[in-house]
């Protein structure tokens, strides 16, 4: 008996990673400084798996929805495609807890972005 108990709290607490949520998924506070200013941003994220989904809201109706996104580890990697525009950018970044620094590549620059979990 005292092996069935073993046995299932093991499977328990293995199957416990299955349903859980992943670090990435929820809201967070972007910022990105370019050469055309400074973008911020409420980004939205939901994983599934590998793969990596959500929206950057921008304000006063301006939504840019998250395409092509997956997450290994601690890093994810996503492009955005802005307003409709024929300009995407290639984003990527490694999450740290409550933390993300990453690069967003658009049109043969790199600039540099940061998340912060959002309360």
């Amino acid at each position: 008996m005292k092996k069935y108990f073993l046995v299932l709290a093991f499977f328990l607490m293995a199957s416990n990673n299955l349903w859980a949520q992943s670090d990435v998924d929820g809201l967070w506070d972007f910022s990105m400084v370019s050469p055309m200013g400074t973008v911020n941003a409420k980004v939205t994220i939901f994983t599934d798996g590998s793969s990596l989904s959500g929206e950057f809201d921008l304000g006063e109706g301006r939504k840019w929805p998250i395409q092509n996104g997956s997450v290994n580890g601690n890093m994810i990697t996503f492009s955005v495609t802005r307003d409709g525009a024929a300009m995407t950018y290639m984003m990527s970044a490694t999450i740290e807890g409550d933390a993300a620094k990453g690069t967003a590549t658009a049109m043969g620059s790199t600039a540099d972005w940061s998340m912060t979990r959002a309360n």
